[in-house]
Formats: structure tokens, C-alpha cells, sequence
């Protein structure tokens, strides 16, 4: 009876809300999670059936199962996508998961570079050889942008706006924003795109990607992981890093050097604050720092 509606759910994903495939397939398979339990429970084998106390117990038994707090989580939020789905198709007359509790997450934060790793990382590029100009225009033009690694690899020419000091590119949800570019990632740009780039054999389809694989083919996202961590292995840098510590960093020095947060927000691509919130943690010694400098209660005596 379920099938019907994961294909309207599916439609719903890919047309409306413009999820990526990948995506898609995630909250369809939050979706299957819970109607694999009703059917071994024998429950509700219809969404206009299924109240309160079945998704309760559902969530019970994924923690006995094992699942971490962020796992429930994740599957939460696409059961919550699924009967949002329902309302607005009139399939449920209320969502039974709006008095759901959600299991209480942490939020980890993942490592940041300071200033002068950022430097290091990015001094060890050699730049010698056509792939270190090709790497070093990719990583200074991950930093002044924050971009995700996703956006990074399918950064278009059509969509540098060098005159302009801007780029323009696809996020989540195929939504585009424009974001500011800084002079020294263009500068690097214009030596890649002058002396490397022009030399390399494009195949076919990757005639407008920015940054291309010796083959002359687009990027992979394993590979921008694979380059960041050997630099990082050369450089000397312990932490556990990759491209979106590079993006994290961006987020954390703009709000350190007094950037607005709703600024963060629009260049980040996030839909939500409490998300840019995430990545914008002030670490401690600048908390520490910032209360000496301004609080009276921190200032020394006289």
C-alpha cells in the first residue's frame, strides 16, 4: 500500500524540492526504515493511519537497534519530510509528527585551520608542476569562497566573474548564489587558466569546468580529498582535515574578524541560521581574548 506514495514522495523530492539523486535516495530510505517496521508490527499500512505512538515506538526500536542519536536524527528528519509531503498533498489531514520529540544531538565541530596552517598547507604546494598550479588555484579558491567540495569540482568558467570580484555558483537544491572572490585566489586563477589549463587536451562535457584531471576530465570529490591530505601529510598538519575544513575555516575567521552572521548565512548557501551557527563556533583563546580586551570585569587593575 506504501508504494503509491514513496513514488509521489520520490516526484515530490526530485520536482519541488529539487533534491539531488543522492538525496533522494537517503529519504527514501528513511522512508522504507519505518514502513519495513510497521509491516513487522504489523501497524498502520497506510500513512493516513499512522499516529503518534507508532512513530514513538519506531524511534524505540532504533535506538535498541543501535543507531546513534545522529543516525535517529537523520531518519527523523526524513519521516518528517515524507508527512510534510502527506499535508500537502491532502494524503493526511495532520502530521503526526509534529509533537515528536527528536533525540537530543551534540554538536560536533570538526577541526579549523588557523591562519598561518592555511598558509603552510598552501606553501607546500609545488608549484613547479602543472598540477600544483592547478591545486593551488583550487584550495585558495576554496578559502575565499567556503565553497563545498561538491560546488569546488563543478565551479563553471561561465560563472567566474573575475572583473567583478565574483563567482556564481550552484549550491544544495540547485539554488545559486553569488559569492566574493578574493584577489589573491583570482591571481592564482589567472596563472592556471593562462599557463596549465590552456595546454590540457578538454574531452568532451568538460569544455566549462574550471578545474580538470591531467585526462582532461572534471575533478573527482575524492580527489580534492586526496590532494588536501597529502599537502597536509607534507606540511606537517596532524589534524584530521579535508575540503570542508577548508569551508569551516572561511565560516570561523569571517566571524573572528567581525563579520555579520546573516552575511555568513548568504554566502555559505545556508537556508537555515542555526546551521551557519554550526560552522561559525568562536574557539576559546578568541572568546578569552575578545572578554580582556572589552569586558570591565577582565581588564586589569589599576
Amino acid at each position: 500500500m506504501w508504494e503509491s506514495y514513496k513514488k509521489g514522495y520520490k516526484a515530490y523530492l526530485r520536482l519541488e524540492r529539487s533534491h539531488s539523486d543522492n538525496s533522494v535516495q537517503a529519504y527514501l530510505r528513511d522512508v522504507e526504515h519505518l514502513t519495513q517496521f510497521l509491516q513487522s508490527t504489523q501497524g498502520p499500512q497506510q500513512p493516513q493511519a499512522v499516529q503518534l505512538e507508532h512513530l514513538q515506538a519506531f524511534l524505540k526500536q532504533l535506538s535498541e537497534w543501535g543507531l546513534g542519536v545522529g543516525s535517529q536524527a537523520r531518519i527523523l528528519s526524513g519521516i518528517r519530510s515524507f508527512f510534510t509531503y502527506c499535508v500537502l498533498e491532502q494524503i493526511v489531514a495532520a502530521d503526526p509528527t509534529a509533537l515528536l520529540s527528536a533525540p537530543k544531538t551534540s554538536r560536533k565541530l570538526p577541526d579549523t585551520l588557523g591562519v598561518s596552517e592555511i598558509e603552510a598547507l598552501l606553501g607546500a604546494i609545488d608549484l613547479s608542476t602543472p598540477e600544483g598550479t592547478r591545486n593551488r588555484a583550487m584550495l585558495e579558491t576554496l578559502y575565499s569562497c567556503g565553497l563545498r567540495v561538491s560546488e569546488l569540482v563543478t565551479l563553471k568558467l561561465s560563472c567566474l566573474y573575475p572583473e567583478l570580484g565574483f563567482v556564481r555558483v550552484i549550491g544544495k537544491g540547485n539554488k545559486e548564489r553569488l559569492i566574493p572572490i578574493g584577489a589573491t585566489a583570482l591571481h592564482y586563477l589567472n596563472i592556471y587558466r593562462s599557463t596549465t589549463r590552456v595546454h590540457v587536451r578538454i574531452q568532451k562535457g568538460a569544455e566549462d569546468l574550471v578545474f580538470l584531471n591531467r585526462r582532461g576530465k572534471g575533478l573527482s570529490r575524492v580527489m580534492v580529498f586526496y590532494i588536501i591530505k597529502e599537502l597536509a601529510r607534507t606540511a606537517g598538519i596532524t589534524k584530521t582535515i579535508s575540503p570542508h575544513t577548508f569551508r569551516h575555516s572561511f565560516a570561523t575567521h569571517l566571524v573572528e574578524g567581525g563579520a555579520d552572521l546573516r552575511a555568513v548565512q548568504e554566502m555559505l548557501g545556508h537556508e537555515s541560521i542555526t546551521t551557519t551557527e554550526i560552522y561559525t563556533h568562536l574557539d576559546r583563546d578568541f572568546l578569552r581574548d575578545t572578554l580582556h580586551r572589552f569586558h570591565p570585569a577582565f581588564r586589569p587593575k589599576k
